[in-house]
């Protein structure tokens, strides 16, 4: 029987303080990283009850909980706590930290130089989160315990997403970014549509039909509501396949469109002005979000659709849209 798990209300006096000076401690280390105590707190006692509460048969002593929160790789779980909240300032200090140590273990366990710098690009990807779970955008720094150093947990998370690139189709987009990142959708979708069966069948296909042509038509009015530098960040990205490694050297080509733009935002950087790709997963989910409005507001205006009718049709993009053309249509808008 597994003993129940215990909130930080019901932790010892000495745990709850012992937290409480390890947070102090991290947060005059790094100052700038923007790490609440509750948020730190949570993440030691989720750790705490998985690893230490739950596990154990046997009742768990005060000194052993102590002991347990005291051998956490405190530096490190601040670090990533701050880089799932997005700050900038953790960004820069795990690309500097880290990103050489990425590159060589991608490039001693991948099998080529392309897989490498895919499998890191990934890696960005997935740490910077591009999941969106009850609104939130989800970060693969949560799944980091603190219980053993960083550097192994990467290795792990390159590892892992190197196995997923092999196993990855190329040929198709995934439906379930659609409802994260609307914009990933465009206006010229190709959807899935087999012959109805019957008169209930045809009935449904009718008011899908429906939904199907606003889905498209406010996909395509959103495209065209972007920015000029939110669509050639987007046609870069998904039509001419840029990595997000590749977007950033763009930024610091003298003769890229994007450079004037992009130069703007950068100079209060205080890395000398160099671009890391969390910087380029920031820009691409803010063109998102921009198009993900716009498609619910045109939903809303032009076919004067309910909350329930806007979600029908982001439910209805997710399973029928297919990949075949969506992104080539961002060269035309």
């Amino acid at each position: 029987m597994q003993p129940e798990t215990r909130g930080i209300e019901t932790l010892p006096e000495i745990a709850v303080k012992q937290i409480e000076e390890i947070f102090a401690r991290c947060v005059e280390n790094a100052p700038n990283f923007g790490v609440d105590l509750v948020c730190f707190r949570d993440s030691v006692v989720r750790t705490t009850q998985k690893y230490l509460l739950s596990s154990s048969d046997e009742p768990v002593s005060d000194s052993e909980i102590a002991e347990f929160i005291r051998n956490l790789q405190a530096d490190d779980l601040f670090l990533s706590i701050a880089c799932a909240n997005g700050n900038e300032r953790a960004w820069w200090e795990f690309d500097q930290t880290h990103r050489s140590y990425l590159e060589r273990v991608a490039q001693h366990l991948a099998r080529t130089d392309i897989d490498a710098q895919e499998v890191v690009d990934q890696v960005y990807v997935d740490l910077y989160g591009q999941k969106i779970v009850d609104g939130e955008r989800v970060s693969k720094f949560a799944t980091y315990s603190g219980r053993g150093n960083l550097r192994g947990w990467l290795r792990t998370v390159i590892w892992h997403s190197l196995v997923d690139l092999h196993r990855a189709s190329h040929n198709e987009v995934s439906l379930d970014e659609m409802t994260e990142n609307i914009g990933e959708g465009a206006a010229h979708a190709s959807f899935a549509v087999d012959e109805p069966s019957g008169e209930d069948e045809m009935l449904d296909r009718i008011e899908r039909d429906r939904y199907r042509k606003a889905t498209v038509a406010s996909l395509r009015k959103a495209f065209s509501n972007l920015d000029d530098h939110e669509k050639l960040l987007l046609l870069y990205y998904h039509v001419e396949n840029l990595k997000l490694r590749e977007i950033a050297k763009l930024v610091e080509n003298e003769s890229s469109p994007l450079r004037g733009w992009f130069q703007r935002r950068l100079r209060s950087r205080e890395n000398g002005g160099r671009t890391h790709e969390s910087t380029v997963m920031r820009w691409l989910e803010k063109s998102y979000a921009r198009v993900l409005q716009h498609f619910k507001d045109n939903l809303v205006q032009e076919f004067g659709l309910s909350e329930a009718e806007i979600k029908i049709c982001l439910e209805l993009a997710t399973e029928d849209l297919s990949g075949g053309s969506i992104f080539a249509s961002l060269a035309a808008t």
